[in-house]
């Protein structure tokens, strides 16, 4: 803590988030091209597609665990996420309903949030060792739930029972119905483990003075943007279109 009270801040998590929301804006712009204006490319719509967007997702996922711990105001703070992606949902919905967002990132966020203010006192007592390799444990034995099992990408461990998916009022949890589609689908399951293993990589990293010193300091453009990574998030595919239309316009 400074002498004014206010808690340090760690220019590097903004950096890498800063680098992280670059890559989102450029995936997002991939995704523009190849899924609503058709262009082919076989790479983005394979496995190194599914790679790029993997690691944007699990970047800011475990960073936004991280930070939670640095933040004050979880409430506020998941509320407003929530609202996002409720916002989201509903002009999606009505705007471009072949790209409607059911759960996406930004309700994961503000749930994930929200559903450590409870967890916090308990996890504090759960050595941070523990806490990460319990929750990445658990982050890929539940990788594949929305699918019907549990398992990690390829490998199928068991099956789970088929009443779970009976309804989509389960999908928030990660039990969708076979009918249900969303294009950015992030449900609790497994994504809140994910969230949690940046929650104790943080308390890992934290009682590190050198670790510290380290995270200190970043680079000031990534950084500006890392720290309004929401208002790029809101703001970046509205912009994608703009462009996309007006250069299809232009070029006849």
């Amino acid at each position: 803590m400074s002498p004014k009270g206010n808690r340090p801040h760690y220019g590097l998590l903004d950096t890498v988030r800063g680098v992280c929301i670059l890559s989102m804006v450029a995936y997002h712009g991939m995704y523009d091209l190849v899924d609503i204006f058709g262009l082919p490319s076989a790479w983005y719509t394979g496995l190194p597609g599914y790679i790029w967007q993997q690691s944007i997702c699990w970047t800011f996922i475990l960073l936004s665990g991280m930070c939670w711990q640095l933040s004050r105001h979880h409430v506020k703070r998941g509320l407003l996420l929530v609202g996002c992606g409720a916002a989201i949902s509903l002009i999606t919905w009505l705007v471009m309903p072949s790209q409607r967002i059911l759960y996406g990132v930004l309700n994961l966020l503000g749930l994930s949030a929200l559903l450590l203010i409870p967890l916090d006192k308990l996890f504090r007592k759960i050595p941070a060792w523990a806490g990460l390799g319990g929750a990445l444990l658990l982050f890929a034995l539940t990788k594949n739930v929305s699918r019907g099992s549990l398992g990690f990408e390829g490998l199928v461990l068991c099956p789970l029972p088929e009443w779970l998916y009976a309804t989509d009022l389960f999908a928030v949890a990660g039990f969708p119905s076979p009918g249900f589609w969303s294009t950015d689908y992030f449900p609790l399951l497994p994504w809140f483990f994910l969230f949690c293993a940046g929650y104790f990589l943080w308390g890992l990293l934290s009682q590190s003075e050198r670790a510290k010193e380290r995270l200190a300091s970043g680079v000031r453009p990534l950084s500006f943007l890392g720290r309004h990574s929401l208002i790029i998030y809101l703001a970046h595919q509205p912009v994608l279109m703009g462009v996309f239309l007006a250069v299809g316009q232009l070029a006849g």
